[in-house]
């Protein structure tokens, strides 16, 4: 059985669906029922599930990870996914993207390279992505350090670089299963969109 929670903290409304092992969804909205409905389309639809009031000890420490994310801090994730029941190049997808350390970005063609598929491919999984912010496809930008996709809106992708900014100036590559993925400090973005270019 799979429970669903939700919190609000400071106008945000926080939402997990999880069992006392696993994580089957994140979301989070400025409205519960949005983060509510984002978990129902991001959970198996063939798992039963309810809505829980009073968070389990492990709901209430994934819910203090999204918070602690939400603010930009650098976070131990220390939790198991539930990806079972995602394709193969969904999992590729977002295990590439899980590894994007907090005050860099990377570009959807760069997750491409390191994934497989294409930009287009990885920017449909990160539009579905059901564990946001854990899997932080808010740190995935256009090549041109343009903002891209968000379905939170742009303007919360933005907020939430801003929250994670590190001063860093050098890009990084991070090895991921045998393949390159180029990472470039949060700054390149904020540049960018500090000359008027989202």
């Amino acid at each position: 059985m799979i429970s669903l929670y939700t919190k609000d903290i400071d106008g945000i409304w926080l939402a997990v669906a999880c069992n006392e092992e696993k994580i089957f969804a994140t979301s989070f909205a400025s409205k519960e029922n949005r983060a509510v409905q984002d978990l129902l389309l991001s959970i198996p639809f063939n798992v039963p599930f309810q809505h829980s009031e009073e968070p389990s000890v492990f709901a209430r420490r994934v819910l203090d990870l999204l918070k602690n994310i939400h603010d930009g801090r650098d976070v131990s994730l220390g939790v198991s996914l539930a990806t079972e029941h995602l394709s193969n190049y969904t999992r590729k997808v977002i295990e590439t993207v899980s590894r994007i350390p907090v005050g860099f970005v990377t570009s959807y063609g760069s997750v491409a390279k390191a994934a497989g598929g294409s930009p287009r491919a990885v920017g449909r999984v990160m539009a579905s992505n059901p564990f946001a912010p854990i899997v932080p496809c808010h740190r995935v930008v256009s090549s041109d350090f343009t903002l891209g996709g968000y379905g939170g809106g742009l303007k919360l992708k933005l907020d939430f670089l801003k929250r994670e900014k590190r001063g860093y100036s050098a890009k990084r590559e991070i090895s991921i299963n045998g393949k390159k993925l180029q990472v470039f400090p949060v700054e390149f973005v904020l540049r960018k969109v500090g000359k008027g270019k989202y």
